[in-house]
């Protein structure tokens, strides 16, 4: 169903529980008050119904039905229209799973058009409707509560990205597969990013409704949960711009590492092949001699000589000897 949850306040509590959206409006109209109207993943007919009653801007109605939006906030008259990005963090998957919902705020009226699971709108109503004399308050009030509820959202994944950040760090100079790593910290280092886009501009609309409290009249109350919202976003962005720093810096020292394995094995596999050659050449200085006199001639010089078969047995070991003292200067062997 799309409609969620349905309600009409008057004085700051519920008088009435409409089926449908027909029966919001007619109620509305009877007890005056304020409607809470919550859905989930509308209609183009549910969300051109609201736009009709509430006389809502057709751009921000275009952009409620097509989502996919950036973090906005925007006034049409005396409509508000915003556009929060939710998110949670996923403990099994270890990545950050966002949410879109719409608000559509004036002056009688409330509507949030949800995209996704997330947020849970349903806790912020009922802390609402425990606490009437702030919702009495209006439907700016209903806006700064769930204002407050997408950024209390933030803090458990500021939490997971920090922990994974931390498991990063440890494996940096472990005995982690290179590639494996090299490929978890890129992804973290999108999510972070993700996580930065809908997070950032969150700062500036706060401010910019906060700039305009007094000119429509906000309740002094309402203008500190604003600015307390707004102290949380600078905190979860300056945490999140740290961890992108962090993983741009993670990132450079694991291609660090990585190079200097790969060098280090060349150098390594480099002294092998010296070895092995500096050998080779040392064995065949006197398989060279031998080879030599080891061909079926009969006139042969040194062949009859007395002296012939230890001079050969000389040459073949002084070869070997010179050979193995020129590479071991040279260290190679």
């Amino acid at each position: 169903m799309a409609l969620i949850d349905n309600g009409v306040y008057v004085h700051g509590r519920r008088v009435e529980t409409p089926k449908n959206l027909d029966e919001t409006y007619r109620s509305l109209d009877a007890h005056g008050g304020i409607a809470w109207i919550g859905l989930y993943r509308p209609s183009p007919q549910e969300v051109a119904s609201v736009a009709r009653e509430f006389d809502l801007h057709p751009l921000a109605v275009e952009d409620a039905l097509s989502g996919h939006q950036r973090s906005k906030v925007e006034r049409y008259g005396d409509t508000l229209f915003a556009v929060l990005r939710p998110a949670r963090y996923r403990d099994e998957q270890e990545s950050i799973e966002f949410g879109e919902l719409h608000l559509f705020v004036g002056p009688d009226f409330v509507v949030t058009i949800r995209h996704a699971e997330s947020p849970n709108l349903a806790g912020v109503r009922r802390r609402m409707e425990a606490l009437p004399e702030l919702l009495s308050m209006g439907p700016e009030a209903v806006f700064y509560a769930i204002l407050d509820e997408v950024v209390d959202g933030y803090e458990p994944i500021v939490a997971g990205l920090l922990n994974d950040i931390d498991e990063i760090e440890d494996q940096l100079f472990g005995d982690s597969d290179d590639d494996a790593l090299s490929r978890r910290i890129y992804e973290l280092s999108r999510e972070v990013i993700n996580f930065q886009r809908a997070v950032h501009p969150l700062a500036g609309m706060l401010e910019w409704l906060r700039r305009g409290s007094e000119k429509y009249r906000i309740d002094e109350e309402l203008q500190r949960s604003l600015r307390d919202v707004l102290d949380h976003v600078i905190r979860v962005n300056e945490r999140v711009d740290s961890f992108r720093a962090i993983l741009e810096n993670a990132l450079t020292v694991q291609s660090a590492l990585v190079a200097r394995r790969q060098s280090d094995a060349s150098l390594a596999q480099n002294d092998e092949i010296k070895k092995i050659s500096s050998w080779a050449a040392i064995i065949f200085a006197p398989t060279l001699v031998g080879t030599v006199y080891g061909m079926n001639f009969d006139v042969m010089p040194e062949l009859h000589w007395v002296h012939g078969y230890p001079m050969a047995i000389g040459a073949m070991a002084a070869f070997a000897v010179a050979l193995y003292g020129v590479f071991k200067y040279k260290r190679w062997l």
